[in-house]
């Protein structure tokens, strides 16, 4: 698996794994950042990869000091089963 990249040019967070691509799309208004939807190839389904996606994006979110809306019901999901990362969401 390669690193998590932020492709701002396309508003997505990228993660290559085995010649396939798998994204989480976003949108980003100031300092507040909205996860819109977890892309992952069915060749990778099962096998972690949308959450190490999310967790390393969500690393990022922390690093820059964002606060999040987690619009997309895969990151709402991983964050309800991850309490040290709900202090991200925007309330």
């Amino acid at each position: 698996m390669s690193e998590i990249i932020d492709n701002k040019a396309h508003h997505r967070y990228e993660l290559e794994v085995d010649g396939h691509l798998t994204t989480e799309h976003y949108k980003l208004d100031g300092n507040v950042i909205t996860f819109e939807h977890t892309d992952v190839p069915k060749e990778l389904g099962g096998k972690g990869v949308g959450s190490k996606l999310v967790q390393g994006a969500l690393d990022q979110v922390r690093a820059r000091g964002l606060k999040l809306i987690p619009q997309c019901p895969f990151v709402k999901a991983w964050i309800e089963k991850h309490p040290d990362y709900q202090d991200l969401v925007k309330r």
